[in-house]
């Protein structure tokens, strides 16, 4: 899978968040990086097409001839950020059960293993709307890492987790993204520690 960034801009009124980025994504993890504000938020939601450019084109091929369309995408990326909604009044089996029939599972799992990897079997009967924030971020994460597509796009992953939930994101990582097109969005190295290509997004004020 590659992603292509050409001329890209984002801006609210009359405030340039960054601009000009073009930039080719293809396998391996990339870090989008710099304080909070800069816009690597932004840029991934763009990535995602969660949002749209104010200038420029982004472009994704899967290695056949031509770009797919932007309603396939969807299909092409897991997306996981701190303020994604969840559908807090269904159980966690029923949340995971609902969200996979969306996305595939990665090859060999199934829901249950799924749960189990969370951690969080004995409350999987609970509504996710009781959780605390460290477990619904371990859901987020969970929807996202264990869906079978080759892009997988991270927004502060380890937005409230505990030194155990940190470990155990940098367990599924090293486990389940060595083959995909990973971005992270971040300014905590903790989150991004395997990412070899590093974009500082203050440089495109």
């Amino acid at each position: 899978m590659k992603i292509s960034l050409a001329q890209v801009g984002k801006r609210f009124q009359r405030h340039w968040i960054f601009r000009e980025v073009t930039y080719d994504f293809e396998a391996g993890a990339y870090a989008l990086l710099g304080p909070n504000g800069c816009g690597k938020s932004t840029l991934l939601r763009i990535i995602a097409t969660m949002q749209a450019p104010s200038l420029g084109k982004v472009h994704y091929y899967n290695g056949r001839p031509g770009a797919l369309s932007p309603e396939s995408i969807f299909s092409h990326t897991a997306y996981c950020a701190p303020g994604m909604d969840v559908v807090e009044e269904m159980t966690l089996r029923e949340f995971f059960t609902f969200h996979f029939s969306f996305k595939k599972l990665l090859p060999g799992l199934a829901i249950d293993e799924v749960i189990a990897q969370t951690g969080l079997p004995d409350s999987a009967g609970k509504t996710i709307g009781d959780y605390s924030s460290g477990m619904k971020q371990r859901v987020k994460l969970a929807q996202a890492i264990f869906a079978d597509t080759p892009v997988l796009l991270l927004d502060e992953p380890c937005t409230n987790l505990d030194q155990k939930g940190v470990e155990q994101y940098h367990n599924w990582i090293t486990q389940y993204a060595g083959n995909r097109l990973v971005i992270v969005a971040s300014n905590d190295e903790r989150e991004y520690f395997f990412c070899k290509e590093r974009i500082e997004i203050e440089k495109y004020k």
